[in-house]
């Protein structure tokens, strides 16, 4: 259990039925129409509520952000890749070696923004880092569905026998991402800056894509600048 601090990470966990709820904790004098809106969702699904004092729910929390709210919960559930798949033109993410939680929950923040159906990642056990996901996300990492592959080359394989197509962020024999074709059934693959996409998924690219930068620049752009980068044009094509 973790326990998840500030009222956009609690209506997320609270809302979003990814995970059970095992109760509230408010500011005893905390009295506003969004500490209202949560006590009354938290009543409708049964949750026990308890009311601290500030200073108490300060030494349970990390930081000083939780703005006088916090909720204790259990583990996410995570979803398949037919999940991610069951909708009427999915766009999947493929993340790899995206490791830091921050850096994780803004890529989930900007592909829930733009669309995506689901996120598909290698098997990992994140359940102590998804208190900063959850937040650094603004909640949406408890929207999107979230499959953790024990296989990710066979999780992509069932994608595009699916009828997904599949591009790649990676530079050899790759087009700008602008010429792509985005506006079909796709899975994105885009890795860490350091170590890139792995060669089970590489194998499999129906197309390399590259961001077209406006001078030589030697490094690649972070993970979570070129999701944030091609997740937009995907939106782009499909309005």
């Amino acid at each position: 259990m973790n326990w998840f601090e500030g009222a956009l990470s609690v209506k997320a966990v609270m809302m979003s039925d990814r995970r059970p709820v095992i109760k509230l904790v408010v500011d005893q004098k905390k009295k506003d129409k969004d500490t209202a809106f949560i006590l009354r969702q938290a009543a409708q699904r049964q949750i026990p509520v308890e009311r601290w004092p500030r200073e108490k729910i300060d030494q349970q929390a990390v930081g000083r952000t939780h703005g006088g709210i916090l909720a204790l919960a259990g583990d996410r559930n995570y979803q398949s890749v037919q999940e991610c798949l069951d909708a009427p033109q999915p766009f999947i993410a493929v993340l790899e070696g995206i490791e830091d939680p921050f850096n994780l929950g803004y890529a989930f923040r900007t592909l829930y923004a733009a669309g995506c159906t689901g996120v598909l990642m290698g098997s990992r056990d994140w359940q102590t880092a998804q208190p900063t996901i959850v937040k650094s996300s603004a909640g949406a990492s408890e929207q999107l569905a979230w499959c953790l592959c024990e296989d990710l080359g066979a999780a992509v394989r069932q994608c595009r026998q699916a009828g997904c197509v599949l591009y790649c962020a990676q530079r050899s024999d790759a087009i700008d991402y602008f010429d792509a074709d985005f506006n079909q059934p796709i899975v994105l693959a885009i890795g860490g800056e350091l170590r890139g996409l792995s060669r089970d998924v590489l194998e499999q690219s129906d197309q390399n894509i590259v961001i077209p930068y406006a001078r030589p620049v030697r490094s690649a752009l972070n993970g979570t600048s070129a999701v944030a980068a091609i997740s937009f044009e995907v939106v782009r094509q499909r309005r």
